[in-house]
């Protein structure tokens, strides 16, 4: 014999918990439009800066990586496009200095703030090119939008706007999917992440970056320019070939300076508590509000270098 028991539903208003959760879910709530309130007004007061580089390339700096645009009678030729919301205030920059469509845009590697408006700027026409781990980064995301639809897997040219358009690929520095382009005619180079002009460079070891392929790019680069050469960084004002040897230089001692201090059986927390090994080029307190401070710098050091 089965007996059924008539029982009254809770409701969400009757329930005990009903004061912790309306507080969860308002607090969730709040936190959301916090959000994006943020990420609408994050690139409100950005603006973008046109600086020549050489003839007819120029760098344009706002929120993110640096911009390199090559104009002339064949269009618009560009590197890398910063982040989504910036796009209408770049097209618009771009226009002051050039009526031509925009037709190839290159991604130096995968990060967001190298390759957040490839959507927008694909949109426009604008044919992507990237390293073949570029395309297969940018696949891994939900929205897999704005991918390269040419891909190369060492090197590329483009003939275009008077100039030989070198792009080659650099491994395992930055990420795995780094390229610099060198415009020969107008002798300028955007090196991407590989180099970070005044300052640590970030060196995105979880997805294929490492200490010894950065400075095996910077010695790639280098190879690539002379006295006159005007380096587009990824991070920081144009640089000089001396810019660019400093940086390699920088890179070396740091690396050299880790590695004793591994074969001295040093751990990875220590190894990030000695000051010692990266001060003689930024103090710690200099770069303490830096994306990368010199605690930082050492770790990631300490762990390609074991990883590797």
């Amino acid at each position: 014999m089965q007996v059924f028991t008539k029982v009254k539903p809770v409701t969400f208003e009757e329930s005990q918990l009903k004061p912790s959760i309306m507080k969860y879910i308002y607090t969730l709530a709040l936190l959301s439009f916090s959000l994006i309130a943020c990420a609408q007004g994050r690139f409100d007061g950005v603006e973008i800066t046109i600086v020549p580089a050489g003839e007819n390339v120029y760098m344009l700096t706002g929120a993110g990586g640096n911009i390199g645009i090559s104009t002339g009678e064949d269009g618009v030729f560009m590197i890398d496009d910063q982040f989504a919301p910036l796009s209408e205030k770049i097209i618009a920059a771009i226009k002051t200095i050039s009526d031509k469509p925009l037709k190839f845009l290159v991604n130096t590697h995968f990060h967001g703030d190298h390759t957040g408006g490839n959507t927008n700027f694909a949109k426009t026409g604008a044919m992507i090119v990237a390293h073949e781990n570029v395309r297969k980064r940018l696949s891994e995301n939900e929205d897999a939008s704005g991918l390269p639809v040419i891909t190369f897997s060492e090197d590329a040219t483009f003939y275009m706007n008077d100039n030989d358009i070198f792009i080659t690929h650099v491994h395992h520095a930055h990420t795995d999917g780094d390229a610099l382009v060198y415009f020969a005619q107008s002798n300028v180079l955007h090196t991407g992440d590989t180099f970070f002009n005044g300052r640590f460079p970030y060196i995105d070891i979880n997805r294929g970056g490492s200490i010894d392929g950065d400075i095996e790019a910077a010695k790639k680069g280098l190879m690539l320019v002379n006295d006159d050469t005007k380096i587009i960084p990824g991070h920081g004002k144009i640089g000089t070939k001396a810019d660019y040897q400093n940086y390699l230089e920088m890179l070396i001692e740091i690396r050299t300076s880790i590695q004793e201090a591994i074969n001295q059986g040093k751990t990875e927390e220590e190894v990030t508590n000695m000051e010692s090994l990266t001060s003689k080029f930024f103090t710690d307190e200099a770069t303490a509000k830096e994306f990368i401070s010199g605690p930082k710098m050492r770790a990631t050091v300490y762990k390609s270098l074991m990883k590797h």
